[in-house]
């Protein structure tokens, strides 16, 4: 995990800890709430992320007024 940046292991620390609990569908807004960050920085992050681990699964689900994310265990 050391290629990523201090808000991405938040961001991965938070969706651990929220998959570990039983949630599993997510928006941005939301986690930026929970985490200090702006819904563009963690919208932006996702994607990305999605694609670079390995230990959840992280897919766009929805589309509504905002992009709503489902996260699994990998």
């Amino acid at each position: 995990m050391s290629d990523f940046t201090e808000e991405d292991r938040r961001i991965l620390a938070y969706l651990h800890d929220s998959v570990s609990r039983g949630e599993r569908y997510f928006r941005s807004k939301n986690i930026a709430e929970q985490l200090g960050l702006s819904s563009k920085q963690v919208g932006v992050r996702l994607p990305r992320l999605a694609e670079r681990t390995d230990d959840i699964e992280i897919e766009k689900w929805g589309r509504a007024k905002s992009t709503t994310w489902r996260v699994s265990p990998g």
